[in-house]
């Protein structure tokens, strides 16, 4: 595994691997089985990856609570990032959703007694809610940081201008970003800024939730065809990239996955 400087404002020494923990579990229908989930973890770490991302909505909890355990006997050696926004509650009051302080503040105490520990690496709200100001996000992660109950800030899903004002405001230290052949969105403003503020990037769903693999079109099950959110089309720009994927994959004695991942 090799490491990488988180940002320039860090000198946090991260695996250029992050693991995605958002199939941790089966709170909601679907995830990765309990005998399954030492085996993904073991063989993450055994590599040499030491950065697991989270979300208090990912599996309703459970997947903190999976990789609290995890981690119990040496959580010094991992970096854990986590984020906020629509809470751990199958059905959340509305005063307990959003990136407003309150909010945030009660998603932070959840997360930390689930994943057993008295501070978070990072922390960031998942997405632009849309209702809440700049100014409240930014104050609000400013004085969990002042309290010890997390060490670095970022953001997940905003648009770079407001990331840009937030990271004018507070020592802003991720950005987050979906990033693969099929979404290069980030390539216009999100990265740029964030290398203007020097923060770290994190990039997920690099096989696009499973339809740069191909599997798909074989009639396998993933994310696109089990999860609520999930949906499987190609449109033409899609076919003729996996078409691609598996073409230079038969040529090399690859997959598409493979393709997909080294072309990311």
């Amino acid at each position: 595994m090799k490491y990488k400087l988180f940002g320039t404002q860090t000198g946090l020494q991260a695996s250029e691997i992050i693991l995605g923990a958002a199939s941790l579990g089966q709170r909601r229908g679907y995830g990765a089985v309990a005998e399954d989930i030492p085996g993904i973890l073991g063989a993450y770490t055994d590599a040499g990856g030491n950065f697991i991302d989270l979300a208090d909505q990912y599996q309703f909890g459970e997947a903190e609570e999976i990789v609290g355990r995890f981690i119990a006997s040496n959580r010094q050696d991992f970096i854990i990032s986590t984020k906020y926004t629509l809470s751990s509650e199958k059905a959340a009051a509305p005063a307990s959703r959003g990136n407003h302080r309150k909010a945030m503040r009660q998603a932070v105490e959840g997360s930390l007694k689930r994943l057993k520990t008295d501070y978070i690496d990072l922390y960031m709200p998942h997405f632009d809610d849309g209702l809440t100001p700049m100014e409240e996000i930014a104050r609000g992660l400013e004085d969990l940081t002042t309290s010890g109950k997390i060490l670095y800030t970022g953001l997940a899903n905003f648009p770079a201008w407001k990331a840009a004002a937030i990271a004018s405001s507070i020592r802003l230290n991720a950005l987050q970003i979906e990033y693969n052949l099929v979404q290069r969105t980030a390539d216009r403003e999100l990265i740029g800024m964030a290398n203007h503020y020097g923060l770290g990037k994190m990039f997920y769903s690099p096989l696009a939730g499973g339809l740069l693999t191909g599997k798909y079109r074989n009639g396998d099950t993933g994310r696109l065809t089990i999860s609520a959110s999930g949906a499987y089309q190609e449109n033409a720009v899609t076919s003729a990239i996996i078409d691609e994927l598996e073409a230079i994959g038969s040529a090399i004695g690859g997959t598409p996955g493979q393709v997909a991942l080294a072309g990311s």
